[in-house]
């Protein structure tokens, strides 16, 4: 009796969670619109491969949140079989989020990006450490991840922030900021105070700051990356 009620629990749930996605595709097919220059006609997003991957995607969460996670990981490898994207099911995009050219797009586990955001091939969004717990980037809203980015660890994202191609991110990165290269290093920060002199401080303790990134990819043990909350 008690796994009969477990199921019809999870069967509603799974309900719930089918019809959200069924909104959510639609606010992700409104931003591929808005935000692809491609996207010429309107049927075009039948044959967009990004588009048709985070679909795969939705739908493999719903089934895991639902917990029919042996349906979700089977959806999961389709994914990945169709169209060389890997973003496991219980990674949270919000509705909104564009996926472009999607082939070698990977996704962690504890993820979360927001809406409005760009992700471009060859994006990972991975772990710096094998552990358990939080792990992954968490990602803001309207930020681009450009081609080949690597954005490493349970580091934040601001919004409308954006990462170079082929770029590795290991700290924080502070909203509306540019960052580049490996280590990624700011470029270029939109400050709600447009003072040249506030940048240039930011610019300075953040590339001095990423400095101290070992040859492990992970920052040494006297620096805490949770110090540029307190500058930027």
């Amino acid at each position: 009796m008690r796994s009969l009620l477990s199921f019809l629990s999870s069967l509603i749930k799974l309900f719930k969670e089918l019809a959200a996605v069924k909104n959510a595709m639609q606010e992700d097919l409104q931003a591929l619109k808005k935000l692809d220059p491609s996207f010429e006609v309107s049927y075009q997003f039948l044959f967009h491969a990004g588009f048709q991957a985070l679909k795969l995607y939705r739908l493999s969460h719903a089934f895991y949140v639902a917990n029919f996670k042996f349906i979700a990981y089977f959806i999961y490898q389709l994914n990945r079989i169709l169209y060389a994207v890997d973003i496991h099911p219980a990674a949270y995009l919000e509705p909104g989020v564009v996926i472009d050219h999607g082939t070698g797009l990977v996704i962690g586990s504890t993820s979360f990006v927001g809406s409005g955001t760009v992700l471009y091939h060859g994006v990972t969004l991975g772990a710096k450490y094998i552990t358990t717990g939080k792990r992954h980037p968490t990602v803001g809203k309207n930020v681009v991840l450009g081609a080949g980015a690597k954005v490493l660890g349970p580091i934040t994202v601001g919004d409308g922030a954006k990462i170079g191609a082929n770029s590795v991110v290991l700290i924080d990165v502070p909203e509306k900021a540019t960052v580049v290269g490996i280590p990624a290093k700011m470029i270029r920060k939109i400050a709600t105070n447009p003072s040249n002199e506030l940048f240039s401080q930011d610019r300075k303790f953040y590339n001095n700051h990423i400095s101290e990134v070992g040859d492990d990819l992970c920052l040494k043990e006297s620096k805490d990356s949770s110090m540029l909350k307190e500058v930027v």
